[in-house]
């Protein structure tokens, strides 16, 4: 009777490790395609990192020095702002310079295809309280 007790006993312990075996080689294929996706987004997070960084190296600085103003307080008009610039006698690239923005941007608000982002209303707040010398100094410096 021992030596059926021992072969059914053993016959379930092979049972046993050959179900475990099964389930955990699942859970060892899904954590290995989890690890490979992880790693290719850390790859693409990577590119994508280093692709913002380029960007921002080329995003112009704005010349003028503009103090903390709350952007609610701050009103944008197109028509307002094409004459801003023509009172100063600055091209659109010179005032983009100014501001910090393209040149195809500043002719996209003239333009009214465009507004400009609340950050970028304090530079031109600033620049409306600049004569034409003063600009002109600003652009140089």
């Amino acid at each position: 009777m021992t030596t059926f007790a021992n072969q059914l006993k053993s016959e379930i312990a092979r049972i046993a490790k050959k179900e475990t075996r099964a389930e955990t080689q699942q859970l060892k294929k899904a954590s290995a395609q989890y690890r490979s996706d992880i790693a290719a987004l850390k790859r693409h997070i990577s590119v994508l990192e280093a692709t913002v960084k380029k960007l921002q190296k080329n995003q112009p600085k704005p010349v003028l020095k503009v103090e903390k103003v709350p952007a609610t307080a701050l009103r944008f008009r197109a028509g307002g702002f094409a004459t801003l610039r023509k009172k100063l006698g600055l091209s659109a690239e010179q005032m983009g310079k100014l501001i910090g923005v393209s040149a195809q941007s500043i002719y996209h608000w003239e333009a009214g295809k465009s507004r400009p982002r609340a950050s970028q209303l304090p530079s031109i707040a600033a620049a409306r309280k600049l004569s034409k010398r003063d600009a002109q100094a600003n652009l140089e410096a």
